[in-house]
């Protein structure tokens, strides 16, 4: 059994990701990377992040519509701090979100550009206490264990009571838009990162690995902080 009570197979199945952890040599190169002609806020990931407003908005502009979260600091203000980072940063932009499985969640957080995707790959953050449920419409990290959490976020699409272990905690929630969510196209749990794939693939190539492989997915046209 995982930490609070959650498996490793529901952690492997909320985060989507493997348990293998980073040698010691590959954390260093990951955190050294300067990544040249990236806005300032995240051209360094071994720094720590600024603190964000106890409130925000965010916009995400997608190809299956556009929606909003409100961010409350207050809920995970590790995540939110990082969040707003990012988003500020252009992270997300020209991203794929890349595992949707209905009724569950929609997953996204792996740069476009496959250079700063590994640059940024095992950022990781202390966790937050889980002050929020994993409800509909609740934004939270994935992570693959404990203190992983780096880029990658999900939309609850449902009401997630078995991800309520402690582990995930909610920073935001989807306030309009939340059917521009729901249409979000994936693969189910044969798509990328579902049970049967691993995220190696997408932080080696990028988007050209899944424009390839899985060409219905959803893009992340741009994101930005709204209020």
């Amino acid at each position: 059994m995982g930490r609070n009570g959650a498996s490793g197979r529901e952690r492997a199945i909320a985060a989507g990701a493997s348990f293998r952890r980073p040698a010691a040599a590959a954390l260093v190169l990951a955190a050294g990377i300067a990544c040249a002609g990236l806005p300032r806020r995240i051209a360094r990931p071994d720094r720590p992040d600024p603190r964000a407003p106890e409130k925000y908005v965010v916009r995400f502009e997608t190809t299956a519509g556009d929606f909003e979260i409100a961010v409350t600091r207050e809920w995970a203000p590790r995540g939110a701090d990082r969040f707003f980072r990012l988003v500020d940063g252009g992270y997300y932009d020209g991203s794929k979100v890349f595992r949707v499985i209905p009724g569950y969640i929609a997953q996204f957080g792996i740069a476009a550009d496959p250079a700063l995707a590994k640059a940024w790959r095992f950022a990781y953050l202390p966790d937050d206490p889980q002050r929020r449920p994993c409800a509909r419409g609740a934004v939270a990290f994935a992570d693959k264990g404990p203190n992983t959490r780096a880029t990658q976020v999900f939309v609850n699409l449902a009401d997630n009571p078995p991800l309520d272990t402690g582990e995930f905690a909610p920073f935001g929630r989807v306030v309009s838009g939340m059917d521009a969510v729901d249409r979000l196209h994936g693969y189910g749990r044969d798509g990328p990162q579902g049970e049967r794939t691993d995220q190696s693939a997408i932080f080696e190539r990028g988007n050209v690995y899944l424009d390839a492989r899985y060409p219905g997915l959803d893009t992340i046209v741009r994101a930005a902080v709204v209020r």
